[in-house]
């Protein structure tokens, strides 16, 4: 049985997010849809992870098993003539028998949008978050640095998916602007339930004074969610990048 990894990118605004659910319409249910139609059978997808309603992926990795005897060169236009027009499979890889798109993951990168101007762009509705209040860049980097390297991150977790431990190593978070965009960028071996958006209220919280950035390793330390920052809205939120060893990394180390 062949094991096929997808790299795909979605517009998460109309969907409740990656995993498949008994009632609210998923990527992954919308993905198995178009698959089971390529492939005459079943399908069932493993995502690299999950995102929740309205968040969007712009690197986003998917592995399946099938019997189908496509060539994995057609596999791409093959789904995309199935699915709608907000989800796109934009490369396929035959992948070992062992890879599985979440255990596999090396790390990944989130980045979060926050359009901050005065006025709101309609465009931008659903694929940034509109902040008018200024926001103090500066602070909000110096509190970036802070969560920087291995710690327990229950601080800035929701109550949701248990898992074994709270401790995650994150590589980097940095705040940059172009224009009126602001973009956080944080990249980690893993991430908790709602982790890198209670991490951006936790900057947008330092812009403001409510904590000092130099407060963020005491605030990780003592653990309480209710002395971090609020949980930003999703539609800010997009999944940007995934490493994997070879042959899949390569599949997503190319501009498409």
């Amino acid at each position: 049985m062949r094991n096929i990894a997808l790299r795909l990118c979605y517009d998460g605004s109309r969907y409740h997010g990656w995993q498949v659910q008994k009632e609210d319409i998923t990527v992954a249910e919308t993905l198995e849809t178009a698959l089971m139609k390529i492939c005459q059978h079943p399908v069932k997808t493993v995502g690299c992870g999950r995102t929740d309603a309205g968040v969007h992926a712009l690197r986003y990795c998917a592995n399946f098993r099938t019997d189908c005897r496509i060539p994995i060169e057609r596999i791409p236009l093959a789904v995309n003539s199935r699915l709608p027009e907000d989800i796109a499979v934009v490369d396929a890889i035959e992948a070992p028998e062992d890879f599985n798109a979440i255990g596999s993951c090396i790390k990944k990168e989130y980045i979060y949008k926050l359009f901050n101007s005065p006025i709101r762009d309609p465009f931008l509705e659903k694929r940034a978050c509109f902040y008018p209040q200024h926001l103090d860049l500066a602070k909000m980097q110096r509190a970036a640095e802070g969560f920087v390297g291995t710690h327990d991150f229950r601080a800035v977790r929701s109550v949701g998916t248990e898992t074994k431990t709270t401790v995650r190593t994150v590589h980097w978070c940095r705040v940059e602007k172009e224009g009126d965009l602001i973009t956080i960028s944080v990249c980690a071996d893993g991430f908790l339930y709602n982790m890198c958006r209670a991490i951006v209220g936790t900057l947008v919280y330092a812009s403001y004074g409510k904590l000092e950035p130099e407060e963020i390793p005491e605030l990780l330390e003592k653990g309480d969610r209710r002395l971090t920052g609020p949980t930003m809205p999703p539609q800010g939120l997009y999944l940007n990048r995934v490493w994997y060893p070879e042959p899949v990394g390569s599949m997503f180390l190319k501009d498409l």
